[in-house]
């Protein structure tokens, strides 16, 4: 793990390398990545299942890439945990939605806007070491409660094919209307450029690792996307009344996704927050299960941050735009109008992330690697489609219409004016 100190010499320097070790713009990722673009796009079903096999392990026909098998038994505590997630997730989204709304403009036009969803929607729900029973729940509710009619999910399978139960039963409680067994950059390829078996979709949403992340961003203009949501993050703000063990066992859980591109950082204004969280980390860490993959990521990119005080660790947590920002601090609400890039807030000690994770409320496809500064986390409203409408009585034209003409003029596009002016020709005005 790094440590960055605010009296170091070069420590804005460092900093700042740090921030910028971000996969979505890694340039071999994205040469491999640009391959099976083409290679998808050319040879379709052919391309998938060849993909397939060697990136997942099972040989499958066009025919099974469908998932057709009945819905999976789980168990009535996995059932009920879905259940109240599902719940929240969906009265949260109710309230996000879009209502379509009207206004008279200053020549008495009538102007709005209707919000209509997206009639085809493909969601890619990781798999592979760790199958996201809760991203599921995260993304396709979404889609349910915006109305999508059709709802196209692609999630890895395992290698003798088969799609972990647990798994399939959420994707399908949550409203899915299409299963595919795929994964990787091929399943965006598929989703937006279309096969034999798959149609191609409008939007493609979901989270997944750098190589599904680079094929969406490649793909925008085939397809729209939600965000750019891949290997997780969290970076905690905290001060001297922090809790280390709390520190630690939330570094932790973000960093056992196993990509090993998982970033976890804290900045801390102690010293001995500092140096009692590394001893936490320790002390936990042997008791993982997925030991192995929590240490490949703090290796990777896990920082510890010392900083002069909580306005430089604000500063640090606006260029690093992280997925994840917790604030451990005395007064956490106080950092909240200050920090303009975070995916999600948690503030306290009682806000792990993994409340957002599983069960609060909002989604937790959140931009990743940087893109926060731009994207803001998955909502529902970005399910429906945005559509303005103008009307204009014959008075309103008219009230209009010397403005409109002053433009045409100053831009030279006379056929402009023309469309206007026409209508008062015919009418004998």
């Amino acid at each position: 793990m790094k440590l960055l100190r605010y009296d170091q010499p070069d420590f804005a320097e460092a900093v700042a390398k740090a921030i910028a070790s971000s996969s979505l713009f890694d340039a071999a990722i994205e040469e491999r990545v640009r391959s099976i673009i083409a290679d998808v796009k050319t040879r379709g079903d052919a391309a998938l299942l060849k993909l397939t096999e060697r990136f997942d392990g099972p040989r499958l026909t066009a025919a099974q890439l469908t998932v057709t098998e009945p819905t999976p038994q789980v168990s009535a505590a996995l059932k009920k945990a879905i259940a109240a997630a599902h719940k929240n997730i969906a009265a949260f989204s109710r309230r996000s939605l879009r209502k379509d709304w009207q206004m008279r403009n200053i020549q008495g036009g009538r102007v709005g806007e209707k919000f209509d969803p997206f009639q085809r929607v493909g969601i890619y729900i990781p798999g592979g070491t760790a199958p996201l029973v809760s991203t599921a729940l995260m993304t396709i509710t979404l889609a349910k409660v915006a109305g999508c009619p059709e709802i196209a999910v692609c999630t890895p399978p395992a290698r003798d094919g088969s799609i972990n139960p647990n798994l399939l039963y959420a994707i399908r409680a949550a409203g899915a209307t299409e299963i595919y067994r795929l994964g990787g950059a091929q399943a965006v390829a598929a989703l937006a450029l279309g096969t034999a078996t798959i149609k191609p979709v409008q939007k493609i949403y979901g989270p997944g690792n750098a190589y599904v992340v680079t094929a969406k961003r490649l793909l925008v203009g085939h397809v729209s996307i939600d965000l750019l949501p891949g290997p997780s993050e969290v970076l905690i703000i905290a001060d001297d009344s922090a809790n280390p063990a709390f520190i630690a066992a939330d570094m932790l859980a973000q960093a056992e996704h196993g990509s090993g591109h998982e970033r976890v950082w804290v900045a801390t204004t102690s010293q001995k927050i500092l140096d009692a969280t590394q001893s936490e980390i320790a002390r936990q860490l042997p008791l993982l299960k997925r030991r192995e993959f929590t240490e490949k990521a703090l290796e990777h990119s896990g920082t510890f941050v010392l900083v002069r005080d909580l306005k430089q660790a604000v500063a640090i947590a606006n260029d690093f735009a992280p997925e994840h920002c917790e604030v451990m601090t005395r007064n956490p609400a106080k950092l909240v109008p200050q920090i303009k890039t975070a995916g999600a807030i948690f503030l306290g000690p009682w806000s792990p992330t993994v409340a957002g994770d599983y069960l609060a409320g909002p989604s937790h496809t959140l931009p990743t690697g940087g893109a926060g500064r731009s994207f803001p986390g998955l909502t529902v409203d970005q399910f429906q489609r945005r559509t303005s409408v103008v009307e204009l009585s014959r008075a309103s034209l008219q009230k209009s219409l010397a403005t409109l003409e002053k433009f045409a003029e100053v831009e030279g596009l006379g056929a402009h004016a023309a469309s206007a002016r026409v209508r008062f020709w015919s009418a004998g005005a």
